[in-house]
Formats: C-alpha cells, sequence, structure tokens
C-alpha cells in the first residue's frame, strides 16, 4: 500500500425483503468481518427494501423485526425503499425511523405538506467519519408520487437532489457515496448526468454487479436481492488523487458481491426470528369471519374466493365492475374460523385497489385475454406481486358467455356490465389492482384513464372486510361465467 493511502472496508445490502432466514446469513458474515476490521474502518449500509409485508413476521410486528435485525447488525446508515415508504403507514413509518436509532437517509423525500418540517431521522445526506475519511452518503429512493402524495409524503426527482446534496458537500467529504434505490439504469443516468459521484450502491431492480462498474469516474455495486449476496468492497483513496488527471478515479474500489446462500446463520438473529414470529401469529390470531361452507379457489378458472376479492375491489373503488386476477390468491378457505395469519398466508401481496376507466372494447379485449393460457400461466416478477403466476381474471358487475372452442380472441359470445349489454363505445368505471398500472400481466389494463389509486389498505385487507360480510359471501358463490355447450 502506497504511504499516505487510506483503506475502509464498505459492507453493503439491499432488497433483502423480510427474507430473514437470509438476513442471519448476512449478519453472520457482517460479524466474522467485524472480528478482523475495527470499527473505525467499517462502514455498513443498507439500500432499500429490508423490509416486506409479505412476511408474516414482518406484518405481525409492524416492522418491528426488521428494525430489530437493523440494530443487531449495527448499520451505520439506512436509505428508504419503496417497501418502506410505501407499505407502512405515514404513522408506521414514523414510528419505525424514531426507533431506529440509525440514520435514515434520503434527499428526495420529505413530508408532503409546504412548510412541513423533515423529521429528525431523517436526513438528506450525512457525514460519516472513518479512519480519516470524510465519507459522504447521500440516500435516493424512486419517486411514486402518485402512491407518496397519498401517504402524506413528496419524493422530488433523484437527479435534482443528488447535485443539490453534492454541491453543499463539496469541500467537506473526501468521498462522497450515494445510496441509491432507483434501479440500474437511473443509476447510470445518475453517474452519467451529476459529477463529483465516486461510489453508487444500487438496489430495486434486483440487480447483480459482482465485481464494480464505472460509469465514467463513478463505480457502481449492488447485491443482487433477497440476501443472497452482500457487497464487500474496500475503498481506497490516496493523498493528492483528487488532483490527478480528470480521466483517474479519486478513490479505488476493489472486491464485489460475495455468495451467502451456503453461509452459515447467525444465532442471535434466528433468535430475534423466532421471536417475531411467535409474536407474529398471536397478534394474526384475530377472527376475521367464521364459514359455513368452504370457499374454493382456483388460477386457472372462476372460483368464489377470487369473485369475492373482486366484489370487495369494486366496493371500495365505488366501480361498476370489479375485476381481479385469480393469480392474487394462493388457496381456498376452509370452512369454519377464519383468521388474519389464513388471509394473509393465502393473499400476500402487498397490492393495492385502484380505480380507472376503460371502454367497453378494452374490457372485450381484456376478458378475450384472460381466457388464454399465455395469460393464465403467465409469470410475474416484482411490481409487488407475491403469487406464482398470474392467473385468470374474476369478476363483479360483469358476467359474460365464453365459447371455449373458439379461436383465440373469438371465446367471447356476450358481455353484460350488471345486467346491459356491454356497449363497445361506452366508459365505465372499473376497479381492479394498481399493478396493472404498470404495465404487467393484463397490459390492456395500462391504457386505463383517470386511475386513482387508493391507500392505505391493501387487497387482504379488503379480503377480511368482505368475508365478514355474509350477503357478499353468498354473492361470491353464483357464476359470472357462462360457457356455451
Amino acid at each position: 500500500m502506497p504511504v499516505g493511502e487510506t483503506c475502509i472496508t464498505l459492507l453493503h445490502t439491499n432488497d433483502i425483503h423480510s427474507h430473514l432466514e437470509a438476513a442471519a446469513k448476512v449478519a453472520h458474515y457482517v460479524q466474522k468481518v467485524r472480528e478482523q476490521v475495527p470499527d473505525d474502518r467499517l462502514l455498513l449500509v443498507d439500500c432499500g427494501d429490508f423490509l416486506d409485508k409479505s412476511r408474516m413476521e414482518t406484518e405481525g410486528t409492524a416492522a418491528g423485526v426488521n428494525r430489530d435485525l437493523l440494530r443487531e447488525m449495527r448499520y451505520d446508515a439506512l436509505t428508504l425503499g419503496n417497501n418502506e415508504g410505501l407499505t407502512l403507514t405515514y404513522e408506521q413509518l414514523h414510528e419505525y425511523g424514531q426507533s431506529l436509532d440509525i440514520p435514515i437517509v434520503c434527499a428526495n423525500f420529505r413530508p408532503r405538506r409546504p412548510g412541513s418540517k423533515r423529521p429528525d431521522w431523517l436526513v438528506p445526506s450525512l457525514i460519516v467519519r472513518k479512519a480519516n475519511l470524510r465519507i459522504g452518503l447521500i440516500g435516493l429512493t424512486a419517486p411514486f408520487n402518485d402512491y407518496y402524495e397519498l401517504l402524506g409524503w413528496h419524493a422530488e426527482d433523484p437527479l435534482a437532489a443528488a447535485a443539490r446534496e453534492l454541491s453543499r458537500l463539496r469541500g467537506e467529504v473526501d468521498i462522497v457515496v450515494v445510496m441509491s434505490h432507483l434501479g440500474l439504469r437511473y443509476d447510470e443516468r445518475l453517474a452519467a448526468q451529476v459529477a463529483g459521484i465516486d461510489l453508487i450502491l444500487g438496489a430495486h431492480t434486483h440487480h447483480l454487479l459482482e465485481k464494480p462498474l464505472y460509469v465514467g469516474r463513478a463505480a457502481m455495486s449492488a447485491a443482487g436481492k433477497f440476501g443472497r449476496h452482500i457487497g464487500h468492497l474496500r475503498l481506497s483513496l490516496t493523498p493528492g488523487s483528487a488532483s490527478e488527471a480528470q480521466d483517474k478515479p479519486r478513490i479505488t474500489v476493489a472486491g464485489g458481491c460475495v455468495p451467502l446462500d451456503d453461509g452459515p446463520s447467525d444465532p442471535a438473529v434466528l433468535r430475534i426470528n423466532a421471536a417475531a414470529y411467535a409474536e407474529a401469529r398471536q397478534r394474526m390470531s384475530r377472527t376475521v369471519a367464521k364459514l359455513d361452507k368452504p370457499l374454493k379457489w382456483s388460477a386457472e378458472a372462476e372460483s368464489p374466493l377470487a369473485n369475492l376479492l373482486a366484489e370487495a375491489v369494486r366496493i371500495r373503488t365505488d366501480a361498476e365492475i370489479g375485476l381481479v386476477n385469480a393469480g392474487q390468491l394462493l388457496n381456498g378457505l376452509d370452512s369454519g374460523i377464519v383468521t388474519e395469519e389464513i388471509i394473509h398466508a393465502i393473499c400476500p401481496s402487498p397490492i393495492n385497489c385502484c380505480s380507472m376507466e376503460l371502454t367497453g372494447r378494452q374490457i372485450l379485449q381484456v376478458t378475450e385475454q384472460s381466457l388464454l393460457p399465455e395469460f393464465i400461466d403467465l409469470e410475474i416478477r416484482g411490481f409487488g406481486f407475491r403469487g406464482h403466476k398470474l392467473g385468470t381474471l374474476c369478476y363483479d358487475g360483469l358476467s359474460m358467455t365464453v365459447d371455449p372452442e373458439s379461436e383465440p380472441y373469438r371465446k367471447v359470445v356476450e358481455i353484460r356490465i350488471n345486467g346491459e349489454p356491454l356497449d363497445l363505445e361506452r366508459v365505465y368505471k372499473v376497479g381492479t389492482l394498481d399493478m396493472f398500472t404498470f404495465g404487467v400481466g393484463y397490459v390492456e389494463l395500462k391504457e386505463g384513464r383517470n386511475i386513482r389509486y387508493v391507500l392505505p389498505e391493501f387487497i387482504r385487507h379488503l379480503l377480511c372486510e368482505a368475508l365478514a360480510d355474509r350477503s357478499l359471501v353468498a354473492a361470491s358463490r353464483q357464476s359470472r361465467i357462462a360457457f356455451v355447450r
């Protein structure tokens, strides 16, 4: 090592998504590194989506288990992912941030109301001193403002926020590290358009960069998803490097991402996980409903339970039609007591409903698609979806007659909306699911107009309410689809 060179170790994680068993492996790796590297030369950060309410322990402890794991592993700083920002209510996110005692760094995120102060637990940037280095951390999150505005937050343009914080930090730090929950393509834009960044730690799109990638002078690293890898970098700075030729990086970034799948687990984290499981089960033992008869479910065909979800979505959105994909559910319900835990197990996706306007022609197109195997069997990842495959569509307020022997896009014989024949030119208000607005699955639904998201309830919360209404349960057993014999 050249005389005067300073080297620190940087460990980074992202998109763990409440994979608690993997978090135990991450913790073990971190502890082993701590045994070899002094605290004043070690920096540990997370780049968002550490939590995911599709995991029962997270749902049942209001993210308490995730908070306890972050504390146990002694993270130095965090940034917000969309799962923290969008799936926790305004009050829950405040409680989460206040109780962590770990800085949450996010330059482009603040309360929505004009004049509202940024809470003490949320800082736009942070200067961390390790060895004799001053490291400037800037956090950025994806600006999903159609959602954030409804929850009481605002996320500004990330590039503008990054440029502002860089200007403020310039001269005060030796190294600038951006903790980004924007995705790989946005990170590339950030590196190309905002001068002065030394290192971007990525997240959101679950990309794995096994070795650092350079865009201009900025190095980029990302640890994939679900705690299967951890980023382990060595940052070196040599005095005078800042005045060298501009085509050379100010810092040297060595190392990469280390696989953890076969690694051992940290016992303390396993104990935290076990305690959270017991707490969540107790909290989610509340009875939602008592069913006299089972409510069956199928991903491939109309079923009462998916019909009930369509009813719940139509009512919540005050729409003429309710339309949901059966793949949001994973199983049916037996007769007897139904608890919150059971509903969470069969409907884990942290998905919200929304309303939109569709023409009769668009409705016809999407109903035709819902009868085709290439849509029904489509496997989806991300966009809040935690199921296995898309599944057919199920409805409320819509009935149709189908000829299954006809060729694709000619199978629907007739559609009625609340008893009236479908008018291809008329505009209908449809209650459906937010993931469709991102162009995933039944892509025709992305063309809906006047979209209004409904927050903060997830669709499983709507399903719980519907199950308690005997009239809705009875109506869900009535078939909406008739087949030509």
